[in-house]
C-alpha cells in the first residue's frame, strides 16, 4: 500500500447508497455530457441491495472511446474527481475526493466492450443470485481482514471468484442489456 492508499473496511450495507449513486450520476451527467455516448451506471458491491462492501460507490459511463474521451480528465477534476493511471488501455478512472478518502470511484468506459459489459453483468446476477452475493460478501470479509493495507492484493485476490461469476452471468445473457443499448446509442 502506499501512503496515499485507504485501508480496506467492509461495513453493512447502507441503504443510502443508491441515493448517493444517483446524485452523483445527475452531477456526472452534467460535467460529462459531452463525451458520454452510454448510460451511467452504479455497479460493484455498493449497487446489490443487502451486500456488505467497501462504502465507496463505483460508477461506470459508457463513452464512445478513450482518445476521444481525454478532455473527460479535466471535467471530471471540475467536478472533484482525481484521476489516477490505472488500467489505462481498457478505461479513464478516477476516485473522489481523493484517494485517501474514496466516496467515488468513476470509470469511463468504452459503451459495448467487455470492461464495460462484464461488471454489469456480475452487479445483475448478483442482485438475483442472494446465494452467490453472501458468498461473495464471506470472501470479501476474509480478504479484507488478510489485506487491510493493500488494495491491489485484496482486488486480485477477489478477481477469480469476479470472473468466474461474470462467466456464468454472461453465459445466462446478463448484461445483454447493454448490448443492445449499447447498439441504439452507437
Amino acid at each position: 500500500m502506499t501512503s496515499i492508499d485507504a485501508p480496506v473496511d467492509i461495513v453493512s450495507y447502507d441503504s443510502s447508497w443508491p441515493r448517493q449513486f444517483q446524485e452523483e450520476a445527475e452531477v456526472l451527467r452534467h460535467a460529462l455530457a459531452p463525451w458520454l455516448a452510454g448510460p451511467i451506471e452504479h455497479i460493484g458491491s455498493t449497487a446489490i441491495p443487502g451486500l456488505s462492501a467497501k462504502p465507496t460507490i463505483d460508477i461506470v459511463a459508457g463513452v464512445e472511446t478513450l482518445d476521444a474521451s481525454r478532455p473527460t480528465i479535466s471535467a471530471a477534476a471540475d467536478a472533484g474527481y482525481c484521476y489516477a493511471a490505472y488500467q489505462v488501455e481498457i478505461e479513464h478512472w478516477f476516485c473522489k475526493p481523493s484517494r485517501a478518502v474514496r466516496t467515488y470511484h468513476l470509470h469511463l468506459i468504452p459503451v459495448g466492450t467487455a470492461a464495460w459489459l462484464r461488471p454489469i453483468a456480475f452487479r445483475d446476477y448478483l442482485r438475483i443470485h442472494h446465494d452467490v452475493a453472501r458468498e461473495y460478501e464471506v470472501l470479501k470479509r476474509g480478504l479484507a481482514q488478510q489485506h487491510r493495507l493493500d488494495r491491489e492484493a485484496y482486488s486480485q485476490a477477489k478477481q477469480s471468484f469476479i470472473d468466474r461469476i461474470t462467466t456464468i452471468a454472461l453465459k445466462a445473457g446478463f448484461g445483454s442489456h447493454q448490448r443492445t443499448r449499447a447498439r441504439e446509442i452507437g
